[in-house]
């Protein structure tokens, strides 16, 4: 079906999946994003773009909408933003990128786990590049974990305490310096429950990198 009625862009409706000039949108340097004050312990966090259409929609289609093909997309987005932080001496090689962990019956319910979608691709178009990178799926949300959608940063962040989980047959190498990547940051809850888990493995958490964010840029340059 999809060879004889393409699936359209999200961000445009023209013709997709994810075209040229939605794509051009997160193109950018990646830009240091101000964590809320509520948030504390949190590595540098970059963001390709701010969570407004064309990426949004991006990010809901692939999420919520079935639209199975566009992590990878997303993801080669992510690996572009991390070999310019790589240029820019602001990481280390070799990358391990960690996919920021969801809870197991939301991925069953889509159909896998996008963020993990974008992490490998990102880990592909990195290799491709010639970098050394790879994947660390060690992180897990206990089951007891609510679905974070509609609730606020105290809610959140109460939702995680203590469900973010080690998962030892995804863990990186010995002494791995890793980047956290999701696809949206919001409050940050996600993020600081995440990296506290590494933490607490004895890993260094180089930064997070996110494909939007909602709260503003660091600085407006």
């Amino acid at each position: 079906m999809d060879l004889v009625l393409p699936r359209p862009c999200p961000g445009c409706g023209g013709p997709g999946p994810w075209c040229d000039g939605c794509d051009a949108t997160l193109r950018g340097r990646p830009r240091r994003v101000r964590v809320p004050e509520a948030v504390s312990g949190l590595p540098p966090v970059w963001a390709l773009s701010r969570y407004a259409d064309p990426v949004r929609s991006a990010i809901v289609a692939g999420k919520e909408r079935d639209r199975r093909d566009l992590p990878a997309h997303l993801g080669v987005a992510l690996g572009r933003g991390i070999a310019r932080l790589l240029l820019m001496q602001l990481l280390d090689e070799p990358c391990w990128l960690v996919p920021a962990p969801s809870r197991r019956a939301a991925a069953r319910s889509r159909g896998g786990d996008p963020v993990m979608s974008m992490a490998r691709a990102a880990a592909r178009q990195l290799a491709g590049e010639g970098r050394r990178a790879g994947v660390a799926p060690c992180l897990v949300t206990a089951g007891a974990a609510r679905d974070s959608v509609g609730l606020d940063a105290a809610q959140r962040a109460a939702n995680l305490g203590g469900r973010v989980r080690w998962r030892l047959a995804g863990a990186p190498p010995d002494g791995a310096v890793v980047v956290l990547v999701d696809d949206v940051l919001t409050t940050g809850a996600t993020a600081a429950a995440a990296c506290r888990a590494l933490q607490r493995r004895g890993l260094e958490v180089g930064g997070v990198l996110v494909l939007a964010a909602v709260p503003p840029w660091v600085s407006a340059r």
